[in-house]
């Protein structure tokens, strides 16, 4: 017996071996059920998705001589003729091949008589965009009003090359495009009825390289059967679609995050000695660092079906959010690019090289305060001794992969008068070094974590908490919970580590979520700002000359570009 594909084989009989299109089979089925049925059915979407194979179930439903139902027998001669392909009251017609106006007519010529056999005659017309002007024309008033044993089952890929007056005598039905996760689920079942090995991070690429389609993905399957001797696994299918392995794709966005430009480079150049389709591995990296900007804001959904759940995890700790979106924005748009390029290898090292140069140099926390910037040093210029001094680059302290995951505030002064040099830290509320355990309360928490040395991410999580009570060691925090969208087990851990080696004691400490009751370090960092900006505000509105400006010009003072000098 001769080889069948499996997109053949395993084409569905009935709605309910239908995978995916539930929004169209419930309402199919609701109709058939309750005897609801329109004489026209028009069934959209892109290749592979069940448009054919909803008609010609649809068929069955309607002409089974067990009745009109959502669930033909299937063992009839009318269902049995249907999925065969040689029932006489089934009319298949590609109207892609059937394009003029006399074939349309030849078609329609036979409407007015009686089916065969079966209870409808049924015209299944594939590609009904394919028509001429002339031939829709003609089958409008048929289509309108056809006999009552006639119905019509339109498909087609694309529905605006419809007329609107062929789109308004049908029922429209939209099929999606079947997401990875469905197409994967169904090439399991698939393989395991077929006794075929595989491993499921191949299925994944099918799934994926599919882009929708699940005949495309049946395709695929049988393409990887071959190439595989029988087995169907990753190393394999990336060879046969020319992805890049995974692991190339974790090591340039860890480089990247390393700030690593030759490490990037050296990491690309491995992979063209495979011969990768370098925009199939551009859409791998915008995969990889959606997945990294998940796991940074909701760390329990993080998908663990590749098994690498915890590298994804890595390198959401070891970079920013705000890096993890600018990384996605730059891959995104040199996507749009990388076409333009020379050859797609330049174009995906521009793209690489865009996310280390438009990195910001440094990482400013929202919470520091004025009194906490600190003078840059000045260097020369290659000129000599004599020359102007500039400021050197804030520089972010960045963790390797792996490890701490928070980043250092850059702490610089940034106000200085022209021809000035840049003034000395303000410093007028320094704690005391010798700060002990017993100092601490609620009202001097916030001194306290300014000793601690917390930076980046755990810093900002502890300056919104609130501490609620002390005992002896045991210390227990509340955690505004407007800000716990990032906060975990680990920080909990952190900040005891932190006050553990300050005070070079054991403390335990519990931090819960709720509503602070008294003021947070930020609470209080944000009403200073808030008396600041007051006092600038003030001191703008009440100067002699400014407001003989406004009265001359008869001017409007703009509020929103009145900042403090020492922010």
């Amino acid at each position: 017996m001769s080889y069948q594909v499996l997109a053949r084989k395993w084409r569905p009989r009935s709605f309910r071996e239908m995978v995916g299109q539930e929004h169209v089979l419930q309402a199919l089925v609701n109709a058939l059920d309750r005897d609801r049925l329109h004489h026209a059915y028009l069934f959209t979407g892109t290749r592979g998705v069940g448009k054919t194979t909803i008609a010609r179930i649809l068929a069955k439903c309607l002409n089974c001589e067990a009745g009109v139902s959502s669930e033909p027998c299937g063992t009839c001669s009318s269902c049995v003729e249907i999925a065969e392909g040689r029932s006489v009251d089934l009319l298949e017609v590609d109207a892609a091949s059937r394009t003029k106006v006399e074939d349309t007519r030849e078609l329609l010529d036979n409407v007015q008589y009686a089916p065969t056999r079966s209870r409808y005659k049924i015209y299944l017309i594939d590609e009904v965009h394919m028509l001429s002007s002339h031939s829709f024309n003609a089958l409008l008033k048929t289509l309108e009003e056809p006999p009552p044993h006639v119905k019509f089952l339109l498909a087609t890929t694309d529905p605006q090359k419809l007329p609107a007056t062929v789109l308004s005598r049908c029922l429209q039905f939209n099929l999606k495009n079947m997401p990875p996760e469905q197409i994967v689920g169904h090439l399991a079942m698939v393989l395991e009825q077929e006794m075929v090995t595989f491993e499921e991070p191949a299925l994944w690429l099918l799934g994926r390289a599919a882009a929708g389609s699940m005949r495309d993905a049946l395709s695929l399957t049988d393409q990887a059967i071959a190439f595989g001797s029988g087995k169907v696994t990753d190393a394999d299918v990336r060879s046969m679609l020319g992805s890049v392995d995974l692991g190339h794709v974790f090591e340039l966005l860890e480089a990247v995050g390393e700030g690593e430009p030759a490490k990037v480079l050296g990491i690309v150049q491995r992979m063209s000695e495979f011969a990768p389709d370098f925009e199939g591995s551009l859409d791998e990296l915008l995969s990889l660092i959606h997945r990294v900007a998940t796991a940074q804001v909701v760390p329990d959904a993080i998908d663990n079906s590749w098994g690498d759940a915890e590298r994804v995890g890595q390198i959401a700790r070891a970079i920013t959010a705000e890096d993890a979106q600018l990384f996605y924005q730059v891959a995104l748009n040199g996507k749009r690019d990388i076409a333009l390029s020379p050859d797609p290898r330049r174009g995906f090292e521009m793209i690489l090289l865009r996310m280390l140069a438009f990195r910001p140099a440094a990482v400013i926390d929202d919470s520091v305060r004025p009194q906490d910037l600190q003078q840059v040093e000045s260097s020369p210029v290659a000129g000599g001794e004599d020359s102007a001094p500039v400021k050197k680059s804030p520089e972010v302290l960045r963790p390797p992969i792996g490890k701490s995951a928070e980043v250092a505030s850059v702490k610089t002064v940034e106000e200085a008068s022209a021809g000035e040099a840049p003034s000395s830290a303000v410093s007028t509320e320094t704690p005391a070094s010798d700060f002990s355990l017993d100092d601490l309360t609620q009202g001097t928490w916030w001194k306290l974590l300014e000793l601690l040395g917390l930076t980046g991410m755990m810093f900002n999580i502890a300056s919104h908490c609130e501490l609620q009570q002390r005992q002896g060691s045991d210390l227990a925090f509340v955690l505004d919970s407007g800000h716990a969208a990032l906060f975990n087990d680990t920080h909990s851990d952190k900040l005891r580590l932190a006050l553990q080696n300050f005070f070079n004691c054991a403390v335990s400490v519990s931090v819960v979520l709720g509503a602070p009751a008294g003021e947070t370090p930020a609470m209080r960092l944000n009403r200073l700002a808030a008396e600041r900006q007051a006092e600038a505000v003030l001191a703008i509105e009440e100067d002699p000359q400014l407001q003989a400006l406004i009265s001359r010009f008869d001017a409007e003072l703009d509020h929103s570009s009145i900042h403090p000098t020492d922010v």
